[in-house]
This record gives C-alpha cells, sequence and structure tokens, in this order.
C-alpha cells in the first residue's frame, strides 16, 4: 500500500491517541495544564467598541434554565444551549430566539425556549406562545435557514430527546414539521451541533446534525462512581470520556418538505467515533462545494471535505484542524469562522477547557490549516471554559477581532479550587492587524468585564446601527444583550445574499470585500459559536476606507462582481440580478 507522509503522519497521531485515551479516563474532560504565554505591555492603542449589557432594559428577562445551580449530577445538565438572529416575520429588523433546559425534577413554572419579537425601538415582546414555540425540554443547538424555500427563515432546535424542525407559515407562526418532514427518531438522541447546508448543490438545504454521547438517566454513572467522574481529584459529572460517542447524520432534502438520512452513503458513519459539538458548514478549500466542520469534545475535531458526488471523507488530522500544535485532542466547544487575517480564506476558531488555549487555525485556502495560536498571542489566557465565540470586527476597524463567552461546567469545583470560578468575564482579543492579538476585558466595557456562566453566543446587529452586537445565553440567567457602542469614525458595509437558483438563504456562499488594500473573507453559514446562528446580514468593517468592491461566489456556481459600493448600508443583493431594495432597513 502507498502511504503518503500526510498518511503516516495520521496513522501516528491515531495510534499516540488510542495510547492516551485509557490513561485519560482517569478524568471525564479533555484538559490539559498548557502553561500561559507572559502578558506583553498594552498597545495603547484605543478600542473604540464598548458593549454594555441592555438585556433588562430590552425585556429579556426570563431565566435560561439548564440543570442545578450549585452542582451537577448528570452531563446533561452542563452543556447548556444556544441562541439565534432571525428575522423571521421579514420587517428587516432582527428577532431573538433563546433556547433553554430543565431541571432533573422538573422545569420551574414558565420554562421555555422564547421567541422575543424586535419592536424597533431597542425593546422586544416575547411572542413565544402566539409563534407557536412553546416547548420545556432539554434543547442545545439552533439552525436557522429556509429549507422549503418559501422566503422565512424556518428553525431547527437539537435537544436531547428529540430533534424538532419548525416550519415558519410566513404569518408570524410555526409548526412542528418533524414528523412530515421525516426527521423525527424513534429512539432518543442527544442531538448537539446542527448546519442547514446544500452539499449537492441542488438548491434545497440539507441538513448536518452532530450527536453528542450516547446516554440515558437509567445507565448513566454518578459523580465519584468511577475514574471518570472526578476531576482535579474532585467529584464531578461523568464524561464525556467513559461514554459511548453520538452518531452523526447527514439528512438530504428531498425538495418536498422531507428529508432523507444519508448519514451512511455520503459517508459520515466512517469517521472516527467522536463527542461531537458545534458544526460550521462552509466551502474551506474554495471548490465551490461546502465542506463541513464539527468541534469535538475530547477527541479529535472532524473536517468532512465534500467530494462532490453526493459523499465525504473525513481529513480533520490530515488537514491539520483535528488537534492543537503538538497532537493533543482538545474539548472542542464553539466554533468562530472568519478571515483574521485579511488573505481571502476562511480561518477556524476553536474553544476549549480551562488550562488549555483556545486554538486559531489559519487556512491556506486549500484546506489547509495551520495552529496559530501561540504566534498569535493567544495563549495569553488559559484560565477559562470557552464556549460561544466569533471573528468579528467589534469596532470597524477593518480587522476581525475575538470573542468568547466563558463559564464553568463544575460549579462545585469552585468551592474547594477557588481559581477555576463557575461565572466568569467574558473575553475580547482585538486585531493589531500584525497576526497578533491583544486581549481586553474592562476596555472592552462592563459587558464584556461582567462575570457569568455563559454558553451559547450569537452575533448580529439588533438595533441597524452598524455594528455588530451580541446575545449572550447564561446559565440560569436571564440572558445577556451587549450593545455595541462604537465610536470613532470608521466606515462598514453589510451584505444580504437572496438566493435564486442558489438555496434562498443563501447558506454556504462565500463573499470578498476588498477595502484600503485589504480583502476579507466571509461565508453565510447556519451555525458557528457554539449551538447558535448568527445575523444572516455580514458585517464588514472597513476603517476609514469609504468604498469597497465585493466579490459573491454563490453555492449553484455564479460568481457575481460589485465594484465602487459606497459604506455604511445594507446591500441586498439578488443573485443574478444584484442589488435590490433592502426591506425594513433603517438606522436606528
Amino acid at each position: 500500500m502507498n502511504l503518503t507522509r500526510r498518511r503516516f503522519t495520521q496513522l501516528g497521531i491515531e495510534a499516540t491517541l488510542a495510547l492516551r485515551a485509557g490513561r485519560l479516563l482517569a478524568q471525564g474532560v479533555s484538559t490539559h495544564t498548557a502553561k500561559p504565554l507572559p502578558r506583553p505591555a498594552a498597545s495603547g492603542r484605543p478600542f473604540n467598541a464598548r458593549f454594555v449589557d441592555v438585556a433588562d432594559r430590552a425585556g429579556l428577562h426570563a431565566p435560561v434554565i439548564y440543570g442545578g445551580v450549585e452542582s451537577k449530577k448528570y452531563i446533561v445538565e452542563s452543556t447548556g444551549c444556544g441562541c439565534a438572529f432571525i428575522d423571521y416575520d421579514n420587517d428587516g429588523w432582527m428577532d431573538l430566539f433563546v433556547l433553554s433546559g430543565t431541571r432533573l425534577e422538573g422545569a420551574p413554572e414558565g420554562t421555555t425556549n422564547r421567541l422575543y419579537k424586535n419592536n424597533r425601538d431597542g425593546t422586544f415582546t416575547d411572542v413565544t406562545e402566539k409563534a407557536g414555540l412553546r416547548f420545556t425540554g432539554w434543547a442545545c443547538g439552533v439552525c436557522i435557514g429556509d429549507y422549503n424555500n418559501d422566503g422565512f427563515d424556518d428553525i431547527f432546535c437539537t435537544c436531547f430527546g428529540q430533534n424538532i424542525l419548525y416550519r415558519n407559515n410566513g404569518d408570524g407562526t410555526f409548526t412542528d414539521a418533524t414528523k412530515p418532514a421525516g426527521l423525527w427518531n424513534d429512539q432518543e438522541r442527544w442531538g448537539a451541533g446542527c448546519s442547514f447546508l446544500d452539499f449537492n448543490r441542488d438548491g434545497h438545504l440539507d441538513l448536518f446534525v452532530s450527536n453528542y454521547v450516547r446516554f440515558s438517566f437509567e445507565h448513566a454513572p454518578v459523580p465519584g462512581q468511577n475514574s471518570s467522574c472526578a476531576w482535579k481529584g474532585i467529584p464531578v459529572e461523568c464524561g464525556p470520556r467513559g461514554l459511548p460517542t453520538g452518531r452523526h447524520s447527514l439528512y438530504r432534502n428531498n425538495g418536498d418538505g422531507s428529508f432523507t438520512d444519508v448519514s451512511e452513503r455520503a459517508g459520515i458513519t466512517r469517521a472516527t467515533p467522536s463527542y461531537g459539538m458545534t458544526v460550521v458548514a462552509a466551502d474551506f478549500d474554495e471548490d465551490g462545494w461546502p465542506d463541513i466542520y464539527v468541534a469535538c469534545d475530547s477527541t479529535p475535531s472532524l473536517l468532512f471535505m465534500n467530494n462532490h458526488d453526493g459523499t465525504f471523507r473525513e481529513e480533520g488530522v490530515l488537514r491539520g484542524a483535528a488537534l492543537s500544535d503538538d497532537g493533543m485532542e482538545q474539548a472542542g466547544m464553539g466554533v468562530g469562522i472568519g478571515d483574521y487575517n485579511l488573505d481571502g480564506h476562511l480561518d477556524l476558531f476553536k474553544t476549549h477547557f480551562a488550562d488549555d488555549a483556545n486554538i486559531l487555525y489559519r487556512n491556506d485556502g486549500k484546506a489547509n490549516f495551520e495552529d496559530a495560536t501561540w504566534s498569535s498571542r493567544l495563549g495569553v489566557e488559559t484560565r477559562y471554559v470557552c464556549w460561544g465565540a466569533g471573528v468579528v470586527d467589534l469596532d470597524n476597524d477593518g480587522y476581525p477581532d475575538l470573542f468568547m463567552v466563558t463559564g464553568h461546567v463544575y460549579p462545585e469545583a469552585e468551592r474547594k479550587l477557588p481559581q477555576y470560578a463557575n461565572k466568569t468575564p467574558r473575553a475580547v482579543f482585538r486585531n493589531l492587524g500584525n497576526g497578533v492579538f491583544e486581549e481586553l476585558v474592562e476596555a472592552a466595557g462592563p459587558g464584556v468585564a461582567a462575570a457569568h456562566s455563559s454558553r451559547g453566543c450569537a452575533f448580529g446587529d439588533f438595533d441597524n446601527d452598524g455594528d455588530v452586537d451580541i446575545l449572550i445565553v447564561n446559565m440560569n440567567e436571564a440572558p445577556s444583550l451587549l450593545r455595541n457602542d462604537v465610536g470613532g469614525n470608521a466606515n462598514w458595509i453589510k451584505v444580504k445574499l437572496e438566493g435564486v437558483k442558489s438555496n434562498r438563504s443563501a447558506i454556504g456562499a462565500r463573499v470578498l470585500v476588498s477595502y484600503g488594500g485589504k480583502t476579507q473573507a466571509q461565508a453565510v453559514v447556519s451555525q458557528s459559536s457554539f449551538f447558535s446562528s448568527n445575523d444572516p446580514r455580514l458585517h464588514f468593517g472597513l476603517g476609514s476606507s469609504h468604498t469597497s468592491n465585493i466579490e459573491v461566489y454563490w453555492p449553484s456556481g455564479l460568481h457575481e462582481i460589485f465594484k465602487d459600493v459606497g459604506a455604511n448600508q445594507l446591500l441586498t443583493i439578488k443573485e443574478g440580478i444584484g442589488p435590490v431594495p433592502s426591506r425594513g432597513w433603517s438606522k436606528a
């Protein structure tokens, strides 16, 4: 058998992981003792973004219930859930969808996932009941997309138990279409991440679902019961190590409102068993076909490359996106996607457990990834368990920054190890424009410095003022809504795409914006961060540039270019037609 050098490398790493696995079963989660880099002196450069939590005044009062508060008996209580920006009524203003969980003894009265309608004045109205979206259970992830191409975004929710597909009826209400769509499972599963994507480019959105662990309350071990039920000598919830892995699923859209499970024939089930978490689907090798990245907890992350024939090959290890630079598996939680170094290629930012650095994978444009974590100085921060994350330009200076939310999974550990607090601040790493990042906390405003135990977060412009705001899920607290108050005179542009031959949501499209001698790539994706879905209007900070050139690579294969586009506007582009009026757009 003729083996390439990369294949030898893969075999060597897999053998090492197999030998290491037994030793690491002494703890339930992949955690390391990475020594943080020394913190350099502050750059002294002003940061013009400032975040303030306006959730209370905006009307987001209901807590996100999720498991025990002081301690947790089972792993299902600790993973938490996501959230989404969605314009469900097509009025041009982003509404909010916030998932919730339950408790072992049962949920408090009123616990449910919640849909908040944007009142266009900085406040929101809870329309959950009216919209038909009331649900109480262990909700996990959410992905947004127009699966039936009727012009209204639909919602897919993953759960421990049964996943749910909500079809948007176009009148402010939703219908549970799970069974007629063929997405109901006879057996309970722990659905985790999900993404709509058009893997066969037929114009209809297919669906990928990652499954975390095979879990049942009847057979699950309890804290201290075995070697995978302890962390740093403290009895804690068991897993994921020691629990059986989940099986990931790919569903093909039949074009008639139903789906067919093609996981086996597409090659998804041949991947190395893993604890799947957040799913991001995008064209990483720029061949015009969407690939699938799955952040995995305590197992190598997965990268499914599209073969253009309805099948995939899993090459996460081969392409450098599965492990750390030193070959260690990590506790992959969330994934941000963007072009941090402005080379026109989609990079990945993956969050991990405490005592480990979050990892930045630099893409060469052919889906070969290099670990840039330490060279970019992200290794200064290893204290927190990190979850939702984004590669987003927070201050509109033209350089994408990194944002993440944090919070521990073992609230009981803080009593014996106070350095591992349950509630911890959010973190901003501002892009200095030279491949290096600078960590900011207090300088980014009180909304960032506030301590919470958070999980999912989504990025979008809820007040239509030309910057990126952040919706955050906090465990057993009300969500946070961080309003971004950007100062200075930096410019920006937003791009919204409407597919014609492509799927209506244009999910899978890749957009390049050129400005001031720089080029930035972004992709329209259905899920990223941690179990969450962002504003589908792509936001580009332009710095001092007043115009930009925009290239769109549509999922259908169409390539369009728009030159000298003026700044500080939402540009809505209809496939094959060009710019069209932006529905409902108004600056607050």
